[in-house]
């Protein structure tokens, strides 16, 4: 049987799913992905600029076809919440010479962004979950998959 993670209500929510996305390269996709955030009131609008600075600053793909950008340590004053972002890239995007077809987008508060991206590893590092994860193809199968909880 597959183990899956615990969700916390509202960490990841369905409006916070995009299987569709457009961007065609990295800083395109980041930017689509902070947007988000803020469109679901997760972040105010300067946190996508930290994100794409922290984009500038290393690469955040993390292997098997996904990406995990997030803000700066100093733009978590504009986080109005936690939330993950899903958001599927079905072409895949040009990732600094690598293609990523799920990025994630992080928006955590202090101490939890370690154990939310630990939480992530644990399913990014299994390369069955990866594939399926990268696959869904609906909401549901991503909520299915992608069960993080928050602290």
């Amino acid at each position: 049987m597959d183990r899956r993670l615990e969700v916390s209500i509202g960490l990841l929510q369905p409006q916070a799913i995009r299987l569709e996305g457009r961007a065609i390269e990295r800083f395109e996709a980041v930017r689509e992905a902070g947007e988000l955030l803020v469109e679901i009131g997760a972040v105010e609008p300067p946190y996508v600029e930290a994100m794409l600075e922290r984009e500038h600053q290393i690469s955040t793909y993390v292997g098997e076809g996904f990406a995990l950008p997030h803000g700066t340590n100093a733009s978590r004053v504009w986080i109005r919440r936690s939330a993950l972002a899903y958001l599927r890239f079905p072409h895949g995007v040009d990732w600094g010479g690598e293609k990523v077809f799920v990025c994630i987008a992080l928006a955590v508060h202090g101490e939890e962004h370690l154990d939310v991206l630990s939480q992530l590893a644990q399913i990014l590092m299994d390369p069955e979950k990866a594939a399926r994860l990268r696959a869904a193809t609906s909401v549901e199968e991503v909520l299915s998959f992608l069960r993080v909880k928050e602290g």
